[in-house]
């Protein structure tokens, strides 16, 4: 009977989930929806040395902006289920709440001979480590060492057992078998091979804390979470045939999951991993939501600079996955359908800041003028602009929709129509504001005022280009003077837009400000 499809994305509350993690996790999401499986979300806290306060709800908020909702472990409102129930019959699902159950895990190895208690010093390590580099070599806790070490190896057996007894900063590594090939088959990556002789003795549970590694809490937790896939970051791969070794040390082969191993997400230049450096020194953000670190520093946040979520899981999806045709615009359900592991990269896919901005102006685009406005409408507020009607700023935002980015360049392209400008562009004032240009623009603006029809844009327009043409006026020259009046600049709308949105009075009250300041 094939297994129900059960993946999980394990983040570690270290720090801010980084866009690559929120790529981790949105890939395992749409494998599962696709699949009719489960989502979980286990937060893997075991290291309590590089234990945040705050990422871990951080790394919820985000998942939660994004979309990417769990079947399982921590709900769509944040919470974390720490007790099993029907719904949830795999909680708890932070690993410091399983703490119970690692050891026993550990010790199974011990007793099957997989695994060994270690005594070592920080000390002594470090003593190890410093002999074996003055004499040239590399030290590995491993097959060539290990019976040169201080552990229940290489010591009496009654030695060993009193310094379980006495001692709190042992701990349980795992026994590398000697020279042996383990074959390994990757989703994304194919057939791989590494022999044993390459790879150290990890630890896999630390009796100072009772907690264990990675290595074994990801190994335990995915077999009893009935996990059928683990898709992950590529800098796991290297662990993968230590991750084989104890699946074959349990005796769990029969329900190990498939592995798939993601690319990274690298620099602009492609020279790298992605990073907050990069994103500071370039100006773009590499973190979902902002961030503000114990020292008080700010990290910038994709939500915070104004994309939407749907654009930047859009984003994502594209580094490092084609659909396999020219299409690029996906929803979140069109991905569910779209998406397959056999079209993810090996290679790094570059991440591009013009790009990403790219897919928001496209979603923006594609948003209706309402949802604009409600999204618009605090921005005024914050701008200390009031009295204006809803169905003013619609007709603001309709006509500036297709020449934004963000919601907040609404008000750097067109903040003239809400208020006249008392400033002026100098080079844009030194090339059209001449006497000849400025007498012709003010026989156009009492043009305007004197006009007796329907004040709307399509009435005046045609007239308007009329009378100027029709005394052979230089129009591009009187426009963009007249607009500057207006606008401040001699960039923005068209001069028919312009005026029958301000209205009469206000475009008098500009006029009779210019010719007062000039």
């Amino acid at each position: 009977m094939e297994r129900k499809t059960r993946v999980r994305f394990a983040p570690s509350p270290t720090g801010p989930l980084h866009m690559g993690g929120v790529r981790t996790a949105l890939y395992n999401y749409l494998f599962a929806k696709q699949r009719g499986g489960d989502f979980i979300i286990r937060i893997e806290d075991t290291d309590s040395q590089r234990f945040v306060p705050g990422a871990e709800k951080y790394i919820i908020e985000a998942l939660n902006w994004c979309g990417i909702v769990p079947d399982e472990g921590v709900d769509a409102s944040g919470n974390v289920v720490e007790t099993a129930s029907e719904r949830h019959p795999h909680a708890p699902y932070r690993q410091s709440q399983r703490k119970p159950i690692y050891r026993q895990y550990a010790e199974q190895l011990v007793e099957g001979g997989f695994a060994y208690y270690a005594f070592d010093t920080a000390e002594e390590l470090g003593a190890k480590r410093a002999e074996m580099e003055a004499a040239g070599e590399t030290f590995i806790y491993g097959q060539t060492t290990r019976m040169g070490l201080r552990n229940s190896l290489s010591m009496p057996e009654a030695e060993w057992k009193e310094l379980l007894e006495t001692r709190t900063d042992w701990t349980i590594r795992f026994k590398m078998p000697e020279n042996r090939v383990v074959e390994m088959d990757d989703l994304i990556r194919g057939h791989v091979e590494v022999n044993t002789s390459t790879l150290d003795d990890k630890v896999l549970w630390k009796r100072a804390d009772e907690l264990p590694t990675y290595h074994l809490a990801n190994i335990v937790d995915d077999h009893l979470m009935e996990i059928t896939e683990v898709i992950r970051g590529e800098e796991w791969l290297p662990s993968l045939p230590l991750h084989y070794l104890l699946y074959e040390a349990f005796g769990w082969t029969e329900t190990q999951p498939r592995f798939a191993h993601l690319s990274l997400l690298l620099k602009p230049d492609g020279k790298g991993k992605l990073s907050k450096r990069d994103g500071d020194r370039l100006g773009f953000p590499v973190f979902p939501l902002k961030w503000v670190n114990a020292e008080g520093e700010v990290s910038r946040g994709y939500r915070e600079d104004g994309y939407f979520p749907e654009a930047f899981v859009n984003l994502l999806a594209m580094l490092g996955w084609n659909p396999g045709n020219d299409q690029e615009l996906f929803t979140l359900d069109e991905l569910v359908q779209a998406f397959s592991l056999e079209r993810v990269v090996k290679s790094g896919a570059r991440f591009n800041a013009d790009k990403a901005k790219w897919f928001n102006k496209e979603y923006l685009r594609k948003k209706s003028v309402a949802e604009l406005t409600d999204l618009y409408m605090p921005v005024l507020e914050s701008k200390g602009v009031t009295g204006f009607s809803r169905e003013y700023v619609e007709k603001v935002v309709t006509l500036i929709q297709e020449r934004a980015t963000f919601v907040a360049d609404f008000w750097d392209i067109a903040s003239y129509l809400f208020v006249a400008p008392k400033t002026f562009v100098e080079k844009d004032a030194a090339k059209f504001w001449k006497e000849e240009n400025y007498t012709l623009a003010l026989k156009v603006a009492d043009f305007i005022l004197a006009f007796e029809g329907e004040f709307t844009k399509e009435n005046l327009e045609g007239p308007l280009e009329e009378y100027i043409r029709s005394n052979e006026w230089p129009m591009g020259k009187v426009m963009n003077c007249l607009r500057l009046a207006l606008v401040g600049a001699s960039s923005g709308l068209g001069i028919a837009d312009i005026v029958t949105l301000i209205g009469k009075d206000e475009f008098a009250r500009r006029i009779e400000y210019i010719k007062a300041t000039l």
